[in-house]
């Protein structure tokens, strides 16, 4: 073993990894190790000093997130949807923070419990192309496209051509967003306060200089990007590219202005989601909104500029080839430098899962195993070239622990994937909320009894990156995945006969369970009857929490996300077939909903 190896293991990246075709493993470059050796703060050529990285999941006593007593003797359930694809006859083309509310409202007059949203991280306005939520600018700052226009003083609703963009199946970003920005620096422009200057002025000076940057990155993106240097400071003149350059200074002082426009565009959202969750609690929800946190943040956005080293710069997290991806996966995000975390007593990672608990009962942590370890790739090379490195989880765990604690907020982990040894009996121990998928959820051909569900769990049918039970029910994303050229010929035949025996095997659990009962109607698409029986085996399972997508009941039926295509699929982009006002009369939804309040009420 060599000295690089050795001080590599003792700060927690691995050297090596399984190869793919089982046979044997597959070195780390040198390269990679030293890389991410200088990126924490250690001499690649140095000596093996400080602390050695944690080398088992301990659960600190502190490190226990709030699980409500109510929750243990009435398990609960809740809906969940894309808030842009919400329909209106109100809104501009992508569902609002005003549809959230209303969304909120029948979902909680419907007996659920909450309402559980895509992220609504703020992305980059200069460049709408740049949709996907789970790649936003920062993790710390919402999305202004979801303000609701007309609940500003200031709108004047000739300032947008509201009907172009409602009319559209698609959200077209390229449309919605700077006619959105547009109308509301109108609005700003127009009448920015409603004798509630003083509210602004305080929501400014609690944001401090975290607010302030945004703002000014938020409106030296979008300079940029209208002089041609793109919406990431990346691309920007290096000059731009530090925060604390004369000609950044020189920037801000000359557009103050517009810095102002950016900060108030963060307290409309503030208010505005802030009273989506108001709704929901007075609509009976005992949890209200369930926000969703990315894995990481783009490398050009918000969060890595001007934040120094809290972000791993030159690496992206990923994922290392497995039989199910031979080159590896690369999701081109960067990751908190966990030595600098260290070193500020990890308050960014605190400010963050704070401003999500500030608007939310519940938080979705999406791939929570990087609280123990993620997989970094040098930028340029191929994901074969990555390693792992661990994270401080105690104190991680810690830190969220007491942030859920203090807003008594239900924290949910996403484990899909590779989960290392040990890490969902951590989280039970830690009071996060596993994620089991129906589809995953099964022994060799057998689906999973109800009975054999985790009690720490949330259980629900699919995910954004998987089909409604009735596509997936006729193997439409079988034929899509082939369509798109994601499977080969083969393997899409073979999946499509599985997809067969998942049919029969899923009805026979149903079955068993007596979540359904009698004969089935001879028909080509999937009976309402499959849709309702499949909740209801969810309902019955021992998960704490049980949720229903709204596309699975409403539409829109086309998928979400295609993982593995950026343009050959209009990912993060269909809308609902029909207008919020419709949503409580729709068969679907009462059907499913009737049955989820029988099944899981309220506590009395």
């Amino acid at each position: 073993m060599t000295d690089l190896v050795r001080l590599s293991h003792h700060h927690g990246i691995t050297t090596e990894y399984d190869d793919p075709s089982g046979e044997g493993t597959r070195p780390v470059p040198e390269a990679t190790l030293r890389l991410i050796l200088r990126k924490i703060g250690v001499d690649p050529d140095g000596p093996i000093d400080g602390p050695a990285a944690p080398q088992e999941m301990e659960v600190p006593e502190d490190g226990v997130c709030h699980f409500p007593e109510w929750l243990e003797r009435a398990p609960g359930w809740g809906v969940f949807c894309q808030l842009y694809e919400l329909r209106s006859a109100r809104n501009h083309g992508i569902g609002d923070f005003t549809d959230l509310s209303e969304m909120a409202r029948i979902a909680g007059r419907a007996g659920a419990d909450f309402l559980g949203v895509n992220p609504l991280h703020a992305l980059f306005p200069g460049d709408p192309s740049r949709r996907s939520p789970f790649f936003p600018s920062t993790r710390s700052f919402l999305s202004p496209v979801y303000i609701a226009l007309d609940a500003l003083a200031g709108h004047d609703p000739a300032d947008i051509d509201a009907g172009a963009l409602r009319a559209k199946d698609l959200v077209d970003y390229d449309a919605v967003v700077p006619a959105k920005l547009s109308a509301l620096r109108a609005a700003f422009e127009r009448r920015p306060f409603d004798g509630d200057e003083a509210a602004f002025e305080a929501f400014v000076q609690e944001g401090g200089t975290p607010l302030y940057r945004h703002a000014l990155f938020e409106a030296l993106s979008l300079a940029m990007s209208a002089e041609g240097h793109g919406a990431g400071w990346q691309g920007w003149p290096e000059a731009m590219q530090d925060v604390e350059s004369p000609q950044v200074a020189d920037f801000a002082e000359e557009n103050a202005q517009e810095i102002r426009f950016h900060l108030w565009l963060q307290w409309q959202a503030t208010r505005q989601l802030d009273a989506a969750q108001a709704c929901a609690h007075e609509a009976g929800m005992r949890i209200g909104l369930y926000l969703d946190l990315a894995v990481g943040e783009a490398p050009d956005g918000s969060a890595s500029w001007g934040g120094g080293e809290t972000q791993m710069t030159g690496l992206a997290v990923g994922a290392p080839p497995d039989v199910f991806a031979s080159e590896g996966q690369y999701w081109g995000l960067s990751a908190f430098n966990p030595g600098t975390l260290a070193a500020r007593d990890f308050a960014p990672f605190r400010d963050m899962i704070a401003a999500q608990l500030a608007h939310a009962g519940a938080l979705r942590i999406d791939h929570a195993m990087a609280l123990w370890q993620l997989f970094l790739i040098p930028d340029g090379e191929p994901a074969s070239a990555g390693a792992h490195l661990r994270y401080p989880f105690s104190e991680l765990l810690r830190v969220l622990a007491q942030e859920s604690r203090a807003r008594e907020a239900v924290v949910i982990g996403e484990d899909l994937g590779f989960v290392p040894p040990g890490f969902r009996e951590a989280m039970q121990a830690a009071n996060i909320l596993s994620y089991s998928i129906l589809y995953f959820e099964k022994e060799g051909d057998r689906f999973k009894r109800p009975e054999e569900y985790r009690p720490t769990a949330l259980a629900c049918l699919s995910t954004h990156d998987l089909p409604v039970l009735e596509r997936w029910w006729a193997g439409e994303d079988i034929a899509l995945r082939r369509e798109l050229g994601l499977v080969g010929e083969a393997d899409s035949d073979a999946h499509a006969r599985e997809r067969t025996r998942e049919r029969r095997a899923l009805l026979d659990a149903m079955r068993r369970a007596g979540a359904l009962r009698g004969r089935l109607p001879r028909q080509k698409e999937m009976p309402q009857e499959v849709l309702v029986a499949a909740h209801r085996y969810l309902a019955r399972t021992r998960a704490a929490l049980v949720g229903v997508r709204l596309a699975d009941m409403v539409g829109p039926k086309a998928p979400t996300n295609m993982p593995g295509t950026v343009d050959d699929y209009p990912n993060w982009r269909p809308r609902a077939p029909l207008e919020l006002s419709d949503i409580a009369t729709h068969p679907d939804f009462r059907a499913v909903t009737a049955m989820m309040r029988f099944e899981r009420p309220r506590d009395a």
